[in-house]
């Protein structure tokens, strides 16, 4: 299923109460917002997780749903609260208390990408950002809402994996005292939007594969963590980070030489993960 906001991609067999979202790996830049860009095309898909469908395409596969954003992070972020809106942006809007997403310049409507890198020359309009809302976020919401609830009615759980990537120079200053440097961050607002042993067994999918892993530094979750993980009520939802450097050239946004080598790892720790929610796998109650 294919919409302006995203790709859905069902399984066959729905097997897991897992539901894995890709929420900025869109790269479809629509021609009236790179008209309004300062940026080039290159330039302006530095805040893009490119790639991150790709490597979590083997979910349908494992019995579970994939949900990838088609529209990218700099026309509207999905990991945003819709009511984040930049008042050094958009006209008419009203600072209110302190949010530091917004303030820096990375509102559910971006003023800014990778490294603080205007989008625009001046100003957009209140009913343009509110437009891309209801055109983008909220079909986006609305589609990922409705996988978690057909999977709490099958499975009377859900466990959201929301998938991204991470700069490599992000770790730069996480690998003291590691024997390894992090190479992938688990985020669940330090035991908030999940129990401990969803996360505990999302770490050991990855561990298993020889992978480094950490958990809420620096990265512990934004918006979606925060609005869907409700562990009392048995929907979970997991941040997770991948370091760009193990499958991408981050400076030409292209796939690296071990590319296909490294998403043939990721189709393992897909499938370990669906298992996580799998009938035939339950979780214990909580």
């Amino acid at each position: 299923m294919t919409r302006d906001a995203f790709h859905l991609t069902l399984p066959e067999r729905h097997l897991s109460s897992v539901v894995f979202a890709s929420p900025h790996s869109g790269s479809a830049y629509p021609d009236w917002f790179l008209a309004q860009s300062v940026l080039d095309s290159h330039q302006i898909r530095s805040s893009e997780d490119a790639f991150v469908d790709g490597l979590f395409a083997a979910a349908p596969a494992a019995g579970a749903p994939l949900l990838a954003a088609s529209v990218p992070r700099a026309v509207v972020d999905f990991n945003r609260s819709p009511d984040e809106l930049d008042p050094a942006l958009i006209e008419g809007v009203r600072r209110h208390g302190h949010n530091p997403r917004v303030a820096s310049g990375l509102g559910v409507i971006p003023r800014v990408v990778a490294n603080g890198r205007s989008i625009y020359r001046g100003k957009l309009p209140l009913a343009e950002a509110q437009g891309r809302i209801a055109r983008y976020w909220r079909p986006y919401h609305a589609a990922l809402q409705g996988l978690l609830d057909q999977a709490h009615a099958r499975f009377g759980e859900a466990i959201l994996v929301d998938c991204h990537s991470m700069p490599h120079e992000a770790m730069d200053g996480m690998a003291r005292g590691k024997a390894r440097r992090p190479e992938i961050v688990l985020g669940d607002r330090f035991g908030a939007a999940a129990s401990s042993e969803v996360v505990d067994r999302i770490e050991a999918a990855f561990a298993g594969a020889g992978l480094e892993v950490t958990r809420n530094a620096p990265f512990a979750g934004a918006f979606v963590a925060q609005a869907y993980g409700r562990p009392s009520r048995r929907q979970h939802a997991v941040q997770i980070e991948i370091d760009r450097a193990l499958y991408m050239d981050e400076r030409s946004i292209r796939p690296s030489a071990g590319f296909d080598g490294f998403r043939q790892l990721m189709a393992g720790v897909v499938a370990e993960i669906a298992a996580i929610g799998s009938a035939r796998m339950p979780l214990a109650a909580e």
